[in-house]
């Protein structure tokens, strides 16, 4: 344990760390950025205000960092790599544990700091700190099985093995509809398997993201291991290629929009930097006609309107099978009216919240105008809700047809668009018709087409009789232009360590 005895607070055991950290209070928010274990400003002194996307009101202000603020991050991340990728696995595990156990002791103070820079309603911002740190507890135990082999010789005078070692400075962009579990996802991983990050949040959600830096201060994790910049979208691509270019990172990891991630890869590949992207989605949810109608609805009211429509594995293109489709979208609209609820996410019974910001109401807006002058028809909402700012009804529209803007483009918004199709052979060729290939969803009660649906949908994602398919213990990524790598599961810690080959010669019997 000689790497923990230099930093006092790791020594503690982790039933005794739970006991004296229980009763205590922090406060989580934060107008400051965290580099090489300080709370500092940006060198320039420019910050940025945050705003709440369901009053329009002002939250804080956050540094405004640019390029020589991430050049410092990395140069305090590599001399704290130099340290941390010698740690024990076990001793960086006792870490990862303290930090989950503060996460879930502040689930309601991180909750709510969520819900105010995102909007999201209370209960599923709360859902989200679960599973956000889950990832700390689980990459906190699987560091301790970064596993390697002993490969049988060809040759009697020579032993081969295969052992994995932290790659370097990871450096990490992440989104905002996902400002806690986005960060411990990547970060977590990267932390568990020995490397050291630099992060930098979406302009519209860093309060999350530091507090979790607070949380992982208090759990000892030493300085310079965790580092994160805040920027307004001004500074975001001088970040991003200075991440994605300076020698120092070894590894680029982003969640967002296909074309960001296309221009990372792009700007990384001077450096050879191994990538990990998670990028847009455009998912098929098909119902069958031999789909139990009931489970379909409420799938796809879990799948679809979770945060508002704002999920890369939101389904977005909805193909009904003609001989349910009648029914199917008069049971969807029924459910829409009866059971979701725009408003405020910090108000009682509310579980549709606002969109980010007014850029993405006049695009879902945009969208859907466009499907009704095609040709569809609005069976519920269609419009900006009543109580104006940022807020978009929950929307379905019927007889949508596979050439509209609102099948071909990711909608990010709360609107369901039902297209109609004949044969299992012309859903799946919907389905598999787009660069996209992140989720996919599909409801039947035939086991056989189960077996061949889900045998056949190009995605990194399926679920069957399912809406909601991430886990922190299976593995999330997506296929073609959905991304590159794995995150996530056994899988995640893979993307930060490398393989290295060690023949021993000389060996007689």
């Amino acid at each position: 344990m000689a790497m923990i005895n230099k930093f006092p607070r790791c020594k503690k055991l982790h039933s005794a760390f739970v006991l004296c950290y229980r009763n205590m209070s922090l406060n989580l928010k934060t107008d400051k950025a965290f580099v090489d274990g300080k709370w500092i400003s940006a060198s320039s002194g420019k910050t940025y205000e945050v705003l709440n996307p369901a009053t329009g009101q002002v939250l804080g202000s956050v540094p405004d960092m640019d390029q020589d603020d991430v050049r410092d991050a990395i140069k305090a991340a590599n001399t704290a790599f130099k340290s941390w990728k010698n740690t024990l696995p076990k001793e960086r595990s006792v870490i990862m544990k303290k930090w989950y156990d503060l996460s879930l002791n502040y689930k309601k103070e991180l909750a709510t700091l969520l819900t105010e820079e995102n909007g999201k309603p209370l209960a599923e911002a709360e859902g989200e700190i679960l599973y956000g740190s889950g990832f700390l507890e689980w990459f906190g135990e699987e560091c301790r099985r970064t596993y390697g082999d002993v490969v049988p010789s060809p040759v009697q005078s020579k032993r081969t093995l295969v052992i994995k070692q932290p790659i370097g400075v990871a450096g990490m962009i992440t989104p905002w509809n996902f400002p806690n579990a986005m960060v411990t996802r990547k970060a977590g991983a990267a932390i568990a398997a020995g490397c050291t990050v630099v992060l930098r949040p979406a302009e519209d959600t860093p309060f999350s993201a530091l507090a979790l830096c607070k949380l992982a201060e208090e759990a000892g994790l030493p300085p310079g291991v965790l580092n994160v910049v805040t920027s307004d979208r001004g500074n975001a691509g001088p970040i991003g290629k200075e991440l994605c270019e300076n020698p120092l990172v070894s590894k680029i990891s982003f969640t967002g929009s296909t074309a960001v991630g296309k221009l990372l890869l792009s700007q990384s590949a001077d450096t050879v930097k191994k990538v990990s992207l998670e990028l847009g989605g455009n998912a098929p949810f098909i119902v069958f006609d031999s789909a139990d109608l009931q489970k379909a609805v409420n799938g796809l009211l879990a799948c679809k309107f979770r945060n508002a429509g704002q999920t890369c594995v939101c389904a977005n293109r909805v193909l009904v099978q003609e001989g349910i489709y009648a029914k199917f979208v008069h049971a969807l609209a029924l459910a829409i009216e009866s059971t979701l609820k725009t408003g405020n996410g910090l108000e009682p019974g509310v579980n549709q919240g606002p969109l980010i910001n007014s850029r993405a109401v006049e695009k879902v807006d945009g969208l859907v105008k466009d499907a009704v002058a095609c040709g569809a028809k609005v069976i519920v909402g269609g419009k900006n809700a009543a109580i104006g700012g940022n807020f978009y009804e929950p929307t379905l529209l019927s007889d949508v047809t596979v050439d509209m803007r609102v099948v071909q483009e990711e909608i990010f918004g709360p609107v369901a668009a039902i297209v109609k199709f004949k044969t299992e052979a012309e859903a799946i060729e919907i389905a598999n018709n787009t660069t996209a290939g992140l989720a996919s969803y599909f409801f039947t009660t035939d086991i056989a087409q189960a077996w061949r649906v889900s045998e056949k949908l190009q995605y990194g994602l399926v679920g069957v009789n399912e809406g909601i398919v991430s886990a922190v213990e299976s593995t999330f990524g997506g296929w073609k232009e959905s991304g590159l790598g794995s995150e996530g599961g056994k899988y995640g810690l893979d993307e930060y360590l490398v393989r290295k080959n060690i023949c021993y010669g000389g060996i007689t019997s």
